[in-house]
């Protein structure tokens, strides 16, 4: 068995456990290195937080336990097809590879498929079901947010 099937395994049972105790059927297993520095199942159901994905619990837990926002070279195995919002998330953590037991397809049956949000997603703004707008506001008398960001970061 390799690697990635045995730390999917370890998603899968989390996401086993999870449902038992009233959850949604997801968990997440973050490695780096061949060392494991998060588990998270889907904590919806606990925090009515429509966030609490079993992935983005795990960027959190391994993020905390590093005491930085990088997760350059890490993986994530997860036991379904990660979300956008999830996708993006590991993106922007530095997180270099993505794994999954179920798909999209395999979760369609049971409401518990994503496809139509990436589907949506893909479409310009203009045509996509939540209104999106570019509303330039700025304040005046007050320097420029991003252009005051960057000096406190010198």
């Amino acid at each position: 068995m390799s690697n990635a099937q045995q730390y999917l395994r370890e998603a899968i049972r989390l996401a086993r456990a999870n449902m038992e105790a009233g959850g949604r059927p997801f968990g997440a297993v973050l490695v780096r290195d061949g060392q494991v520095l998060a588990t998270a199942v889907n904590q919806i159901h606990e925090t009515h937080d429509p966030t609490s994905h079993a992935e983005l619990n795990a960027i959190r837990a391994a993020s905390q336990r590093l005491g930085s926002p990088s997760l350059a070279g890490s993986a994530v195995y997860a036991s379904g097809h990660p979300c956008p919002m999830c996708m993006a998330a590991m993106r922007l953590a530095g997180v270099t590879e993505v794994a999954y037991a179920y798909s999209n397809d395999d979760g369609e049956p049971f409401g518990l498929s994503t496809a139509a949000i990436y589907a949506d997603l893909a479409r310009p703004f203009a045509e996509q079901s939540m209104k999106i707008a570019y509303v330039p506001v700025r304040q005046e008398g007050e320097p420029d947010l991003y252009e005051a960001w960057q000096r406190r970061q010198r």
